[in-house]
C-alpha cells in the first residue's frame, strides 16, 4: 500500500519511522518545529464545511496505507489566522493556500521548506504541466504541491435555449459580440453579470479583465503587469478595460444593465440563464458557479460551458484559473510523506469522483469525473497552452483585492477608465 502512494525510498523511510514509533516515538522535526506527536501531520486550510468532507475523503487512502493521521482544520480566516499561527510558533506542518502570492511571502522569509529537498524534480514536472510547477516556485525552488483548480474562463449557456433561438457556439471573439448583438436583435438581453459579494465586491469584473488581458496582451505582458513591470495605468491595461467596457457598459448587453451588473449578488446572476423567458443567454464566471444553480438545472441539458474564445489569433484560447496549493512548514517524515501524496494521481481523483473538483494533474483522466460538463471543463483545462493564475490574487492585497476590485465597480458605475487606473496605479505600494 505504502508503495502506491509514495516513493520507493520514502516508503522504506516511512515505514521504518512508523515500526520506530512502536519502540519508543517518533523524533520532532531536526529544527524542533515539529508537533512530535506520532504519525500525525497537521494542516490548516481554507476548505470548509462539504468541501471539507471530500478532502478529508481523498486523504482517507493516505491514513489508511500509512497509519499516519491527518487532522485538517478549515477556517474562513485563513489569510488572517495563518501568519498569528506561524509568528507564534505554531505553524501547522502543512499549509493548504488558496493564493500563491501567500505561499511566497512565507517562502522568501525561509518559513517554508522546498519540496524538492525530499522530491525528485522529474516526479513533480511528470505530474503537473510546467505553467503549474512555475505557479508553485519561489526564487528558483518549488514550494507548491498543486491540488484543486478553478477554471475561470468559461461561459455559461443554456443549450435548450440556444437551441430553439438557433444560436450556435461562438469559436472567437468577434463571434461572440456578433451572437450578442444578434440577441439584442431578436429582442433579448446576450449577458448576466452579477459583480455583487460582500466586502470582495467588484472580483467578477477584474476576472473579466484578466482574461481579457491574456487574450491581447498575451501572457508575457500579463506576468509584467501583475508584477508592476509594467504600470497599471499602461496602455495594454487601458485596451483590456475598454474591451469589457465594450460589454458591460452597454445597456443592451446586460440584463439589469450597468446598475444590475453592480448590485446583482453574483451567485444568483446565473439564474437569468434558466426559465420560459430566459433574462439572459450567456454567463461568464468559473466552474464553482455550479454550486448556485437552481434546482431545475441538469448539466448537460439546459446548463453547460463552452470556452471564453480568444481574441488575438496570436495567443490562442488561455485560460485563467484559481486553486489551491499545499505547502510545509515543518520538515517532519509524516509531512513529507503528505506532501509526496498530493502529487498521486489516487489523492486527486477521489475528490473528483465526488464532485466539485478539478484537478491540474495530468495523469487524473476525464471519466474520473462524475458529469460531462465537468469533464468539459477538465479537458479545457489539460487542453490550454496558456495558463495563467488570478491576477488579482497574485497583486499586492492593497492592490489586487483592494483598488482593482473597488476601481473596477467605479470603472462599471462610470467613472472614466483613466481616473480609474491611474487611481489603481498610485494606489501600488513603493517597492522602497
Amino acid at each position: 500500500m505504502l508503495r502506491r502512494y509514495l516513493s520507493p525510498g520514502l516508503a522504506i523511510g516511512l515505514s521504518l519511522f512508523v515500526l520506530s514509533a512502536c519502540g519508543g516515538g517518533p523524533e520532532t522535526s531536526t529544527d524542533g518545529t515539529g508537533d512530535g506527536g506520532a504519525g500525525t501531520v497537521t494542516v490548516l486550510g481554507v476548505v470548509v464545511g462539504e468541501q471539507q468532507e471530500k478532502l478529508e475523503a481523498a486523504l482517507v487512502p493516505f491514513e489508511e496505507a500509512t497509519g499516519i493521521d491527518v487532522v485538517y482544520e478549515g477556517t474562513d480566516a485563513f489569510a488572517t489566522l495563518l501568519p498569528v499561527r506561524v509568528e507564534s510558533g505554531d505553524a501547522p506542518d502543512i499549509a493548504m493556500f488558496p493564493q500563491p502570492g501567500l505561499m511566497a511571502d512565507f517562502a522568501q522569509s525561509g518559513q517554508l521548506i522546498p519540496v524538492t529537498s525530499f522530491m525528485e524534480m522529474s516526479a513533480l514536472e511528470t505530474a503537473y504541466p510546467s505553467d503549474w510547477i512555475t505557479l508553485g516556485t519561489v526564487n528558483d525552488d518549488v514550494y507548491g504541491v498543486w491540488f484543486r483548480a478553478s477554471v475561470k474562463s468559461l461561459v455559461w449557456y443554456n443549450p435548450q435555449a440556444f437551441e430553439a433561438a438557433g444560436y450556435t457556439i461562438p469559436t472567437s471573439w468577434d463571434e461572440m459580440l456578433a451572437l450578442s448583438d444578434q440577441i439584442v436583435v431578436d429582442g433579448s438581453t446576450p449577458w448576466c453579470l452579477g459583480m455583487e459579494s460582500g466586502d470582495a465586491t467588484g472580483w467578477v469584473g477584474t476576472d473579466w479583465v484578466e482574461d481579457i488581458m491574456l487574450r491581447t496582451a498575451g501572457p508575457e505582458v500579463y506576468d509584467q503587469w501583475i508584477t508592476h513591470e509594467i504600470a497599471f495605468d499602461a496602455a495594454p491595461v487601458q485596451t483590456a478595460f475598454e474591451e469589457f467596457g465594450n460589454i458591460v457598459l452597454n445597456p443592451d448587453y446586460i440584463s439589469g444593465g450597468m446598475v444590475g451588473a453592480i448590485s446583482t449578488p453574483f451567485g444568483d446572476s446565473i439564474q437569468g440563464l434558466f426559465g420560459n423567458q430566459p433574462r439572459c443567454y450567456m454567463h461568464r464566471q468559473a466552474n464553482f458557479i455550479a454550486s448556485f444553480l437552481p434546482e431545475e438545472a441538469v448539466l448537460g441539458e439546459n446548463i453547460a460551458v463552452f470556452p471564453l474564445p480568444g481574441i488575438d489569433p496570436e495567443f490562442g484560447t488561455p485560460v485563467l484559473v484559481a486553486g489551491d496549493v499545499f505547502a510545509m512548514f515543518n520538515d517532519t517524515p509524516e509531512a513529507q510523506a503528505l506532501m509526496e501524496y498530493l502529487t498521486t494521481p489516487e489523492a486527486h481523483e477521489v475528490w473528483a469522483g465526488l464532485g466539485g473538483f478539478i484537478s491540474p494533474h495530468n495523469s487524473v483522466g476525464l471519466d474520473v469525473y462524475p458529469d460531462a460538463v465537468t469533464q468539459q471543463q477538465a479537458e479545457i483545462l489539460a487542453n490550454a497552452d496558456i495558463v495563467r493564475f488570478d491576477g488579482s490574487d497574485m497583486m499586492p492585497g492593497v492592490v489586487g483585492t483592494g483598488t482593482f476590485w473597488s476601481g473596477i465597480v467605479d470603472y462599471v458605475g462610470g467613472e472614466s477608465v483613466d481616473s480609474v487606473l491611474a487611481d489603481i496605479e498610485a494606489s501600488w505600494p513603493s517597492e522602497e
